[in-house]
């Protein structure tokens, strides 16, 4: 991760510091979701159109992720069920999407790597945060 020196005026700080603490989550977590959530904001209606078949979507999270348009089923997941040592015929089943769909989110995964890895570690934190 990378570390940036951040300059914001005391109300500002002030009104985020109470809005992390209503979330239960530091200052840092609470910016680097800020920001994550404008960047996939704008991006929302930037869609790779190398990538037909991949759309993005709001989650339950608020956060904007990209899915296998017309399943709901996120890139990410199909990048973690990989990294588990899944091959993409058995992801195709578990899921029921074509073979070429689980090709085309692996593909946008490779494309998209940076984004899609730090939604996972941002996932992974914040669910270390509510043990």
């Amino acid at each position: 991760m990378t570390r940036y020196a951040l300059n914001l005026p005391v109300n500002l700080k002030k009104e985020a510091e109470e809005l992390a603490a209503r979330q239960g989550i530091s200052l840092n977590q609470f910016i680097m979701w800020s920001v994550s959530e404008k960047v996939t904001s704008l991006r929302e209606s930037l869609s790779d159109p190398k990538f037909p078949g991949i759309t993005y979507r709001r989650g339950e999270s608020g956060w904007v992720t990209p899915v296998i348009g017309g399943t709901g089923v996120r890139v990410q997941t199909i990048a973690s069920d990989l990294q588990m040592g899944m091959t993409p015929e058995q992801i195709a089943e578990e899921f029921e999407i074509s073979l070429p769909k689980i090709h085309e989110a692996q593909a946008f995964y490779r494309a998209h790597q940076a984004e899609i890895d730090a939604n996972i570690k941002s996932e992974k934190e914040m669910e270390g945060m509510g043990e």
